[in-house]
């Protein structure tokens, strides 16, 4: 027995749906720009696919008394969909950065402002540790001379 024609149908559906949807449509191709930062597009893909047919069985036609065939019947679909998500920006000194296509929650633009600022709180601690050793250097030192005028 042949191959059921179903089976073409959904192959040729199949491969025309791996021709359209690979992985650079989801992480694209990156792109370097004059100042070397290279900008990287990623998306989100959805697709779907069906498809469905049928054999119809034939009729006796009265006059001749022979069975008439009729052919398969089918059909095939299918629908991607590509929705920018982001871009990734890799600049100057290896920064990597998260461009949101829909940048307008409050929450992505904390999440954006997040880094700078622990990096300024880490910066005023180092710089207050630093200070508090100072003064306490300055104590002992008084302490010291107190001490031998006694």
């Amino acid at each position: 027995m042949g191959a059921h024609p179903i089976d073409e149908l959904m192959k040729t559906a199949m491969e025309s749906i791996r021709d359209m949807v690979d992985v650079n449509t989801i992480v694209g191709d990156a792109v370097q720009t004059a100042d070397d930062t290279v900008i990287i597009p990623v998306s989100r893909v959805a697709f779907g696919f069906a498809a469905g047919g049928g054999d119809y069985q034939g009729q006796r036609d009265r006059k001749t008394d022979q069975m008439e065939n009729f052919p398969f019947a089918g059909g095939s679909g299918a629908g991607v969909t590509i929705h920018p998500v982001a871009f990734v920006v890799v600049g100057k000194n290896n920064a990597i950065k998260l461009l949101p296509v829909e940048h307008n929650t409050a929450l992505d633009r904390i999440i954006d402002f997040l880094p700078g600022f622990l990096d300024k709180i880490s910066a005023l601690a180092g710089k207050k540790k630093a200070d508090t050793e100072k003064i306490e250097k300055e104590i002992e030192k008084k302490d010291k001379k107190q001490q031998e005028l006694i």
